[in-house]
């Protein structure tokens, strides 16, 4: 049986990706942060006790400003796939906190991948890291693909660019298998509800109920690349498969504004949307 060992284990990519490889029988290892309130919200439906017979989950307190705590879980795991998806992901936040932003998403992976150094596993042990479409910021031609040069915009994508980067050079110097997926936006039920999908989502249902009155938000006219979480962590898992290691980009293809995504959401419960104004007088 494979074991897979899931950093960010309780966020919305993290717990798609538990299920879809409980799904192919692998045995599931999750690293959580330890937090003054639970927050395990999304993985609950998945953990049983450990002490039942053929508990295929298992869940770790860890974090990734800790060598030391990552060396002894993956010694104690012996994973042959690990997924990176935990970050410090809110561009806005990072330019509050960038220093831990860097700590957490650069110099983190880099503890990763020097942990299966110093371990041993490199050839064992399949690495996976979560890259984003960040990472173009100013982009520099549209549409982005692979070899599209990097231009971040913010802490978050500068630390992810070095995060990017050093899974490169640990596969080129030291033979591992190590890959990035640069992942568009993907939304599901179970996103954030600080991202701007679930802030509207959230929204018309509480305007529909009587409980909120209006909504607030920036660029209307902004336009994202918004795929399905569920859809997207298999193609983390499909990049881990073939015999040789590589870099992928992960989109629809398609571009919506986030005008649009309100005015289908809004539709959705019978109010049609008629904008007044300009700028940020519209309403």
């Amino acid at each position: 049986m494979k074991k897979a060992l899931i950093t960010g284990i309780t966020g919305q990519d993290g717990s798609y990706l538990a299920d879809f490889l409980l799904t192919k029988d692998y045995e599931v290892h999750g690293i959580k942060r330890r937090a003054s309130s639970f927050n395990t919200g999304r993985v609950d439906h998945l953990y049983r006790d450990p002490h039942e017979k053929d508990v295929r989950f298992f869940m770790h307190y860890g974090d990734l400003t800790d060598s030391t705590n990552l060396i002894r879980i993956i010694q104690m795991v012996q994973p042959d796939e690990i997924y990176n998806l935990a970050a410090q992901s809110h561009v806005k936040v990072s330019f509050e906190t960038p220093e831990y932003t860097a700590n957490s998403d650069a110099l983190g992976t880099l503890r990763l991948l020097e942990a299966i150094r110093i371990l041993g596993m490199e050839k064992k042990t399949r690495f996976y890291q979560a890259s984003t479409s960040e990472m173009y910021g100013k982009v520099l031609e549209i549409p982005q693909k692979e070899t599209t040069p990097f231009y971040p915009r913010s802490p978050y994508a500068a630390a992810k660019v070095y995060a990017y980067w050093i899974t490169v050079n640990y596969r080129e110097a030291y033979n591992m298998y190590a890959c990035n997926g640069i992942l568009f936006n993907h939304e599901s039920s179970i996103r954030g509800e600080t991202f701007v999908t679930r802030k509207i989502t959230r929204a018309v249902a509480r305007i529909r109920l009587g409980l909120q009155d209006g909504l607030y938000l920036g660029n209307l006219d902004a336009k994202r690349d918004w795929g399905f979480a569920g859809d997207y962590v298999e193609a983390m898992w499909k990049m881990l498969q073939p015999d040789e290691p590589d870099d992928f980009v992960v989109a629809t293809g398609e571009a919506h504004s986030v005008r649009e995504f309100v005015e289908k959401s809004f539709h959705e419960i019978g109010i049609e949307i008629a904008w007044e104004g300009a700028g940020v007088d519209e309403v």
